[in-house]
């Protein structure tokens, strides 16, 4: 039997099959819990903010557009909720990329960011360490970070992309292409920096 979309374990959800809710919930929960990690830089706040982002599907339920992806929804739901637990905590956490096998996939995330620029052949060729990635991901500014989880993380395309954050698709593209530029700049910059001390 084929699996139904989460589109229509929505729907069945929203005609009264609870089972259906339950499972979106179980379909996300490790994929959504790593964004939120990634985003807030700490579990157990995740944790809390997972729960709240499926109270809110819950509470929203009558409110969600006939022919509308649920996965865009969903997640913009979970960036509002992370959003405003790091506004409670009146601070900007590091993130922290470490953990299980769901977690940062670093090569990929370097393999897929230099894809969208015109980096030096000689700069491909270095292998680059974890802690390095992890330090300039987690000091770029929140809507930056935002957009490379959402799109080297999680995939979401140009259109889910725009969905999600709820901005026209050139936007996408063109805060996409700034966050790129400023993660390879910091990553050269910081490269850099380690290299002078080793050299020194």
């Amino acid at each position: 039997m084929t699996a139904r979309s989460d589109e229509q374990l929505f729907e069945a959800f929203c005609a009264g099959e609870g089972e259906a809710f339950a499972e979106l919930v179980r379909r996300y929960e490790r994929p959504l819990y790593s964004f939120l990690a990634k985003f807030l830089g700490q579990g157990a706040l995740a944790e809390d903010v997972f729960q709240e982002t499926f109270l809110q599907v819950h509470v929203s339920a009558k409110s969600f557009e006939a022919g509308r992806r649920f996965r865009p929804w969903l997640y913009a739901i979970a960036a509002n909720k992370a959003r405003d637990a790091l506004r409670r905590q009146s601070r900007q956490p590091t993130v922290q990329l470490t953990g299980g096998e769901d977690d940062l996939d670093v090569g990929g995330l370097w393999d897929g960011l230099l894809r969208e620029t015109q980096t030096p052949p000689e700069v491909l060729e270095k292998k680059q360490e974890e802690a390095l990635v992890r330090r300039v991901v987690g000091a770029l500014p929140e809507g930056m970070r935002e957009i490379l989880v959402l799109a080297y993380f999680k995939h979401l395309s140009y259109k889910e992309l725009a969905d999600h954050l709820g901005i026209p698709l050139g936007t996408v593209k063109s805060r996409l292409h700034g966050a790129v530029g400023r993660f390879v700049r910091d990553y050269r910059e910081l490269a850099g920096e380690r290299e002078r001390k080793e050299d020194g």
